[in-house]
């Protein structure tokens, strides 16, 4: 069976990153183990990541490299921000657990749109956060196998709907490394 729309897709692979000609950096892999897991064709992977990937089979092998513009276009400082540190509060006291260099924060702007920032620094009354995704600047080098591909159900489809924008091969968010899931080919989330 051939990827094409609607169609489960699970994959293993390497993700580095960098120019050609220099040291790449392994910066994710899928495996047998803990694969990429998504359906075909339902916007939570970028447009393409999904085009590379388009009409092979199980068991078929793939290498395709996506610029920034492909994928979480330049880096941009417009995207680094500093927010007053008392935003932070939860009933009058910052929360540690949150609040530290390098986490990554869910947050919502003056629209309701949903954000994801990392925190670069914390003063005594600023946070500086950036917006940018964490691979935006980034030339992407994927490596991998299709490891399976069938018919997604109607409830998988349903449910990668119902749990709202945010799908990453199972974005419903659990990035862990980045990948229990949401994967850098991912366009939704960025965890």
């Amino acid at each position: 069976m051939k990827i094409d729309t609607n169609k489960y897709v699970v994959l293993s692979y390497d993700l580095n990153v960098g120019e050609e000609g220099e040291e790449l950096e392994l910066m994710e892999r899928a495996t047998a183990e803990k694969p990429l897991e998504f359906i075909f064709g339902t916007n939570s992977m970028l447009p393409a990541f999904e085009k590379n990937l388009e009409g092979l089979d199980q068991g078929d092998n793939f290498q395709f490299t996506l610029t920034s513009d492909e994928a979480y276009g330049e880096y941009d400082e417009n995207k680094i921000i500093e927010l007053p540190k008392n935003i932070f509060q939860i009933d009058g006291k910052i929360d540690e657990e949150i609040l530290f260099e390098g986490n990554t924060v869910p947050m919502m702007d003056s629209e309701g749109n949903r954000l994801t920032g990392s925190i670069v620094s914390i003063g005594d009354d600023i946070v500086v956060m950036d917006f940018n995704h964490p691979l935006a600047g980034e030339t992407m080098h994927f490596k991998g196998t299709v490891l399976n591909v069938r018919d997604a159900s109607a409830e998988e489809i349903a449910a990668l709907f119902s749990a709202g924008s945010c799908s990453c091969g199972s974005d419903s968010c659990g990035c862990g490394g980045e990948s229990e899931g949401c994967g850098c080919g991912s366009s939704g989330c960025n965890c």
